[in-house]
């Protein structure tokens, strides 16, 4: 079976998942599985779609790393809830158990999970997809900062964004996201995360440079080929910058500074596995399977997923 390592941002796809079906999605004992369902749907119809020999779904072991909050305390602080025993991310009552419930349904596939003591499931996706030498690999995340990971080697890296849900899903390369952004071509992925950078992410604390929005930060991007140059004739009293730009980056320095590593996923982080990443034609765990199945009130996505699965058998 030849196909391409499929990676999933496990809780992007959950939490639109949650959202995208009402909470009367119900198990028999009236416990919400709106999630788990939307979910295990979302696996089976990505599955049929790009037909992977490898999956693995990745997870956030610390949803907001320390070194990202050192480097720029606002990041992800909107985010926070406090709780006497310190902070935690802000996350519906009703889905926090449905994330146990989904982590024992891929258990019963045998679909792997993969995570990183101390970082985002970003940080994965991006380690995942910069160590693979053989397959090509689709990233599947709702968030627009994995399109810093788009290569065309030494594999294709291609993500596919679902921010829009998966019947709007966008599957974007070098070429389509240095065309929707305007980056450079040649390095659009690296050239995608200091537009980030430049034009900042409310969704994520990071505020940006004042009075640069994504269209200049594009131009300039264009026209110095990078964020470095771009610094760089930030400092050279004889480059032709103009004044009010010359000025907005010389204020924003320090948050330059700081803001880029933060920005920028991880391409080196310690990943584990809780099983190898080889998609399984078959439920590893077939009775356990049934048994959570019925408990949950899921046996038809459950089956729709054990059907994509079975097909790849005779890829």
């Amino acid at each position: 079976m030849s196909g391409p390592l499929l990676v999933l941002d496990g809780a992007s796809l959950w939490f639109r998942a949650y959202y995208a079906l009402p909470e009367s999605v119900t198990a028999p004992d009236g416990r919400p599985v709106n999630a788990v369902r939307g979910f295990t749907d979302m696996v089976a119809a990505l599955v049929s779609r790009h037909r992977p020999s490898r999956l693995a779904v990745c997870l956030d072991l610390d949803w907001r790393p320390q070194f990202r909050v050192d480097a720029v305390p606002t990041y992800k602080a909107h985010r926070v809830a406090e709780e006497s025993d310190g902070a935690y991310e802000e996350v519906p009552d009703t889905l926090t158990p449905q994330v146990d419930m989904i982590m024992a349904v891929l258990d019963a596939f045998g679909i792997a999970t993969a995570g990183a003591e101390g970082l985002e499931a970003d940080d994965v996706l991006g380690t995942l997809a910069a160590r693979e030498t053989s397959d090509p690999v689709v990233v599947v995340s709702g968030d627009r900062d994995l399109l810093q990971v788009v290569a065309d080697d030494p594999v294709p890296v291609r993500v596919l964004y679902v921010g829009r849900g998966l019947a709007k899903a966008e599957l974007l390369g070098p070429a389509e996201v240095s065309e929707k952004y305007g980056v450079p071509g040649h390095r659009a992925g690296p050239a995608y995360a200091e537009l980030a950078t430049l034009r900042g992410d409310a969704s994520d604390g990071l505020p940006g440079v004042r009075g640069v929005g994504e269209k200049t930060a594009s131009t300039l991007l264009n026209r110095f080929g990078s964020l470095d140059a771009l610094r760089a004739a930030v400092l050279d009293p004889e480059s032709d910058l103009a004044k009010g730009v010359r000025a907005k980056m010389t204020a924003a320095a320090d948050y330059l500074d700081a803001a880029l590593p933060v920005v920028r996923v991880v391409t080196d982080a310690d990943v584990s596995m809780s099983k190898t990443d080889t998609i399984p034609t078959a439920p590893a765990d077939p009775e356990r399977l049934s048994a959570l199945a019925d408990e949950l009130g899921i046996r038809s996505a459950v089956g729709r997923l054990e059907e994509a699965l079975a097909a790849l058998a005779s890829s």
